[in-house]
């Protein structure tokens, strides 16, 4: 089996009947190369289809050009935001990104770290897999030196750069709002309390519901992957109690989708029956019938702020990481399918 050999600065070379360190510099438009060499060299790379190895060359400099991003799953218009504007504040600073996505597991998201680590990336943005307990891969970056930002998903322990929203002012937000369009029964399909967001918006729940007098009850709270299935399966449950809710909060726009489908199928009124609120204000929110209230979160902010972040890092010779949080004001946006009050106007 015939293999293509890759074409070098050597074989430029002996073409020309030059050093390899001339066709080098010619290639890099060194003063010292006369005009006519550069242009033999370049016509000659050109015929023999030559590739720089940009990679190695950036390595011999001490960088790569590269900032991995790793994130729990690309099917989200949140994460993709946040992506779209982490790339386009890094290329204007001459990076490139390598996007990884952990589908929510453990495992995949610690291989994914040891192929940024073994591409030897200049930094790593993430947001982490639902399933993420353990933080050692985590540590294990910043034991290279490496700049870690987290985004969204991300644990105080690790005493890393940290951006998103407040979750538990983001629960006050909802809870309020259901509460002042009449709703006395309030169940929220969550996260998993491990996750330090998920925890902060089912205590930002709870704490609320007891603001306000309402029951604190256990068959009302639910933790979920926050999947379409999980949505239909756990909105399913709480429509087999025998106090049914008359609102329900849900940590997760794809999972508020799944309990929207399981109400409609069970022809309940939405919202007169049970009101539901969603979590990231994914594009279908506002396009299903009905439109599902949900929470901005801002993801082109986060986006930015989390490039920005790593480039600060990257002019720092030494990197010296600490806990430091840049937290946005997420917004309510009210849609169809927890307004009662304009139903009943």
């Amino acid at each position: 089996m015939n293999t293509k050999k890759k074409t070098t600065i050597k074989d430029i070379a002996n073409v020309l009947n030059i050093s390899p360190a001339a066709v080098s510099k010619a290639l890099h438009n060194d003063p010292r190369i006369s005009d006519k060499t550069k242009k033999a060299v370049k016509q000659v790379a050109k015929n023999l289809n030559y590739q720089p190895n940009h990679l190695a060359s950036a390595l011999r400099k001490g960088k790569s050009k590269l900032v991995g991003v790793i994130i729990p799953r690309t099917n989200s218009n949140f994460f993709s935001s946040v992506i779209q504007n982490i790339e386009e504040v890094l290329n204007k600073e001459g990076y490139n990104i390598i996007i990884t996505q952990s589908n929510e597991s453990y495992q995949k998201e610690c291989n994914n770290i040891d192929t940024l680590l073994f591409t030897q990336v200049d930094g790593i943005i993430a947001s982490m897999a639902n399933e993420t307990i353990d933080l050692n891969y985590y540590k294990k970056i910043k034991s290279k030196g490496i700049p870690l930002i987290l985004f969204d998903r991300g644990e105080n322990d690790l005493n890393v750069d940290y951006i998103g929203i407040n979750d538990y002012d983001s629960s006050h937000k909802i809870v309020e709002h259901l509460v002042n369009q009449g709703c006395k029964r309030i169940a929220h399909i969550g996260g998993y309390k491990h996750t330090r967001i998920f925890n902060n918006r089912i205590k930002g729940y709870l704490d609320a519901l007891k603001k306000h007098h309402l029951p604190l009850e256990e068959e009302l709270l639910i933790e979920s992957s926050l999947t379409i299935e999980d949505g239909r399966q756990k909105m399913s449950e709480l429509l087999a109690l025998k106090n049914r809710p008359d609102a329900v909060y849900v940590a997760g726009d794809y999972a508020a989708l799944g309990a929207l489908q399981i109400l409609n199928e069970h022809h309940i009124n939405i919202p007169k029956d049970i009101a539901l609120v969603g979590f990231g204000d994914e594009p279908f929110t506002a396009m299903v019938t009905p439109t599902i209230t949900s929470i901005n979160q801002h993801s082109a902010e986060i986006g930015k702020q989390a490039a920005y972040t790593f480039l600060k890092h990257a002019k720092e010779t030494t990197i010296k990481q600490k806990l430091n949080k840049i937290i946005l004001d997420a917004e309510l946006i009210i849609r169809d399918s927890s307004n009662v009050k304009k139903l009943n106007s």
